[in-house]
């Protein structure tokens, strides 16, 4: 069944529908990596978003459920060059067809994906729809994807309730809990909750509609606040729970969205990017030590560098591309953030040191 990628500037791609053939209008974003498709499908941070992977294969390995990061499929709609229709490997459940059909989330693929890249690179990121009507208006049509704004979202993926995990749960490493920690998620990936568990902790999973004071009141030696979609000054309510925990005296680690939460908690701002990060090359400095470590990302927003009051935090690590703020320090407080992905499944895994930063503040193993 043949099936249109239409964007807001009326360019128009054509190519085979895959997964669901409902028609979808998204924010349309590219993601560079050359592996890990799964894990970006299972991304909670995608959620209002069509994904376009700039590697031209993909499914190739198939689908393993094992590595999924979240509980099902969050993108908006899935763009590709080829669709591999018989996967190879030994791990291998599923295929990509069936995983967007099972989710319903309408998908592309036989289009020039680096033509389309190329496109959100040089104009920015778009709206676009996804359809499979060939009597489409484009006079119809532009308007509506010219209005169309990502809201929302944040509640869209957050856990309906707490959750509790013990070490040995989400093929951790078997073990007595030493630290109990404090997970806050707007948006979740289960390698954080993976890395906390593998480090001896016990951690409890609070939905983003949490208290803080009774977060607080429940004694954790340390708070996550986890990674997550949309634009950040949305989230209101989460972000005056959020001035709350900072002011706890606990110690803070906060991830992408997280980052940019406590950022805005704390009287900076931040502003949408021209296409965002979104991959597992993004090179980071740390400010402290000089080390360049290759990270994940996928963020379209980014803390407003020029935002920060130098009494109140500081920076600890810059993209080396565009010099763009990618992890705050605060002064007197023990919180510290990063924008880019330190759990990083697929990988890269460089950065995930940072958890045994997290396990240091809060004086565990």
């Amino acid at each position: 069944m043949k099936a249109f990628l239409i964007l807001e500037d009326g360019t128009v791609f054509e190519g085979e529908s895959i997964g669901s053939p409902r028609e979808v209008i998204s924010e349309i974003v590219f993601n560079t990596s050359m592996t890990g498709y799964l894990e970006v499908l299972t991304d909670p941070s995608y959620a209002g978003q069509a994904v376009t992977m700039t590697y031209p294969l993909i499914g190739n390995y198939g689908i393993c459920k094992k590595d999924m990061e979240s509980r099902r499929g969050w993108p908006d709609g899935f763009i590709v060059r080829e669709l591999s229709r018989m996967p190879s490997n030994f791990r291998s459940e599923d295929t990509v067809q069936h995983f967007l059909e099972e989710y319903d989330i309408p998908g592309i693929s036989g289009i020039d994906t680096r033509a389309l890249t190329k496109i959100l690179r040089e104009k920015g990121t778009m709206n676009g729809m996804i359809t499979t009507n060939k009597q489409y208006d484009l006079e119809e049509i532009l308007p509506r994807l010219k209005e169309y704004r990502v809201t929302g979202v944040v509640e869209r993926v957050t856990c309906e309730g707490t959750e509790t995990y013990a070490p040995g749960d989400l093929d951790s490493r078997d073990g007595t809990p030493d630290k109990k920690v404090a997970v806050i998620d707007v948006g979740t990936k289960k390698n954080i909750i993976r890395c906390l568990l593998n480090r001896g902790c016990q951690v409890t999973v609070h939905p983003c509609s949490f208290d803080a004071e009774e977060v607080i009141a429940s004694k954790p030696d340390g708070i996550m606040i986890t990674n997550g979609p949309g634009d950040p000054s949305e989230c209101v309510e989460i972000i005056e729970q959020i001035k709350a925990l900072a002011q706890s005296g606990i110690p803070v680690f906060a991830i992408c969205l997280g980052h940019q939460l406590m950022s805005l908690a704390h009287g900076a701002k931040t502003y949408k990017m021209k296409y965002g990060h979104r991959g597992a090359n993004h090179p980071v400095k740390d400010l402290n030590t000089g080390k360049v470590y290759i990270s994940s990302q996928n963020h379209g927003y980014v803390v407003d560098a020029d935002s920060i009051d130098g009494n109140v935090a500081k920076p600890w690590f810059i993209n080396v591309n565009d010099k763009t703020v990618e992890g705050l320090e605060y002064i007197g407080k023990p919180v510290k953030t990063v924008q880019f992905h330190p759990e990083a499944n697929a990988g890269p895994r460089d950065s995930e040191l940072l958890f045994d930063e997290f396990m240091k503040m809060i004086g565990g193993q």
